[in-house]
């Protein structure tokens, strides 16, 4: 499946949720995640999103360590099969 439709699924998901899915951008600091995920309550976290099977690159994984040293939640999907239980894990924290 394409990164794209991906990408569609989640925020569509994350509005039922009564969340948020930004779209990140972040010029001069490459790598970071797609998309700022904000759920009710407080509740943050970061998304990767791939094509299926394909994985992060190594400055993406530099990124995603950083973000969890400052202890935030960072995931890489690439099904969509996972986003529900990716915002249920978001929302359990």
């Amino acid at each position: 499946m394409r990164e794209k439709l991906i990408e569609q699924k989640l925020v569509k998901a994350v509005k039922m949720a009564g969340g948020l899915a930004l779209k990140l951008v972040s010029p001069g600091f490459d790598g970071m995640p797609d998309r700022l995920i904000l759920l009710t309550g407080g509740k943050i976290a970061f998304v990767e999103v791939k094509a299926h099977g394909m994985k992060a690159r190594p400055l993406q994984i530099r990124r995603h360590e950083m973000l969890k040293r400052l202890e935030f939640k960072v995931y890489v999907i690439d099904d969509e099969v996972q986003i529900g239980g990716i915002l249920d894990e978001i929302q359990s924290t």
